[in-house]
């Protein structure tokens, strides 16, 4: 280990706290097995290693050192794994002229060998996700490769460790890497309610709880390359990456997860401006499951490059997407972009007013009055109106291929949305249609919104009606038919 130091020594404590017999540091078992779990959301990493360890009949110090590193000293646990009745801790001492090291005061009843473990968090240690996704040239279906890269930071050097990748979000009171920085003769003096909170949070709730034995060894022969073996848990997956691998301090190591040659696409045209902007784009959609080839566990955070084979044995680039959690069962977004050979247009064709309510001066009295000229005195103010605008939302396909196109507008205000085709409430104040266009062709969407203003607003929502909208000819406009004007008056 090139960083830090870490010794574990058996000492005979004779009487008046004189140590003799030391064994020599040469001679101290190296790690027998260490185990990395990487929790990411809160730059965590649980490690667990075991040495096989001489005692001596009576009292033995064992030392622990963490210099140089970003381990946090109240997280270091010692269990003994074998003859356990026969060995115990009477204490802890953190010595104050040796910062960043602690001892553990040991009685053996026997003399001989045990395996202890040694458990403790460290920070600096992470993980990332990145998939590779190769389109065929239909764009029918598509290959989608994911990998795993480890990190190391942490100041210290892991060799032949098993690594587990946790999928998911934990909630701990502290920092790692804060509590790493708290000198060593401090930390008996961490409130007690606050690492005892610490300890039973994280220690019992994840070592006890994801206990796991080694992934099989590799079929012998040729290496084959590594693999990731997925658990479920109530609250997170875990990817156990198979056999063991050394995690230099400093270096990052690259390893595929799995692959899923031939997973289904579809392609849709998607116009929601709040999540791409005021245009029209083009998506790749898949499936997270089995029936995809996807597997059965959730996709982490990470970095999607995509690619389509060009037809003449090679790619072309499309994107490069950085995609949040993706669960079991749900669909992988991926946008390519606009589409030049599709036009999206909102054209608007006529605007107007009615339904006005007036207020006279001086006399609490309203007027309400249709399309027809007003006979009001000057005096006279406007305080309720609708606000009528017809809109045709007009797609042309120039492409080689029929397309599906799905449409989001948002509307403030106490609106009516009326048109005669299908269209849904994907929120209160956001409407939603789709629609198909054949290659080569044109749709026309007509549809008017009414939005009432003042006095004439009621709530703040979207109401939807089927029905034909206006139509606009050459000469004018051609309304539906009109409703009889109304006058009213409210005191």
């Amino acid at each position: 280990m090139r960083r830090m130091l870490m010794t574990l020594m058996c000492t005979l404590l004779l009487a008046g706290g004189v140590r003799a017999n030391n064994i020599d540091l040469a001679t101290v078992p190296g790690r027998a097995t260490v185990q990395l779990t990487i929790y990411n959301s809160e730059d965590l990493t649980l490690v667990r290693e075991t040495r096989r360890m001489s005692f001596k009949r009576g009292p033995n110090v064992l030392q622990f050192s963490w210099a140089n590193t970003l381990i946090d000293p109240s997280s270091v646990e010692l269990r003994f794994l074998e003859r356990g009745a026969e060995l115990e801790i009477l204490d802890t001492t953190y010595p104050h002229d040796r910062p960043q090291m602690l001892y553990w005061n040991v009685v053996s009843e026997f003399a001989g060998e045990a395996t202890v473990e040694i458990t403790y968090f460290t920070s600096g240690i992470r993980w990332s996700a990145d998939y590779i996704c190769i389109a065929e040239a239909d764009e029918a279906q598509m290959s989608f490769e994911s990998f795993v890269r480890v990190h190391n930071n942490s100041g210290e050097e892991y060799e032949n460790a098993q690594v587990r990748l946790v999928v998911g979000t934990i909630n701990l009171v502290e920092q790692i890497a804060q509590l790493a920085r708290i000198p060593a003769g401090e930390v008996p003096q961490l409130e007690g309610q606050r690492l005892q909170e610490l300890r039973s949070r994280s220690m019992g709730k994840m070592v006890d709880r994801y206990e796991m034995e080694a992934a099989a060894d590799a079929a012998p022969g040729a290496a084959a390359p590594k693999t990731i073996v997925k658990e479920g848990l109530s609250e997170y997956f875990i990817y156990t990456i198979e056999g063991t691998e050394t995690i230099p301090n400093g270096w990052s190591k690259r390893l595929r997860s799995f692959a899923a040659p031939e997973a289904p696409v579809r392609i849709q045209y998607r116009y929601r401006p709040q999540e791409y902007g005021d245009r029209l784009v083009r998506m790749y959609l898949l499936t997270n499951d089995e029936a995809s080839g996807m597997g059965t566990t959730p996709l982490p955070d990470g970095t999607v490059r995509l690619f389509r084979r060009n037809g003449r044995d090679g790619l072309s680039y499309l994107a490069t997407q950085r995609v949040n959690y993706i669960a079991i069962g749900d669909k992988i977004e991926l946008n390519l972009g606009e589409d030049p050979s599709v036009i999206f247009e909102l054209i608007k064709l006529r605007a107007y007013r009615d339904n006005i309510w007036m207020k006279m001066q001086g006399v609490d009295v309203f007027r309400r009055v249709g399309d027809g000229a007003l006979d009001v005195e000057a005096r006279a103010s406007v305080v309720g109106w609708d606000e009528h605008q017809v809109f045709t939302q007009r797609i042309r396909n120039y492409s080689s291929k029929d397309i599906e196109v799905e449409i989001r507008r948002s509307y403030d205000g106490d609106v009516t949305f009326r048109a005669p085709f299908a269209a849904t409430n994907h929120d209160y104040r956001t409407v939603q249609y789709e629609t198909s266009i054949e290659a080569g062709g044109r749709v026309d969407l007509l549809h008017d919104v009414t939005t009432r203003q003042g006095r004439n607003a009621r709530q703040n929502r979207v109401t939807i009606e089927r029905g034909e909208a206006e139509r606009v000819s050459r000469r004018g406009v051609i309304r539906r038919a009109p409703v009889a004007p109304q006058t009213a008056a409210r005191t």
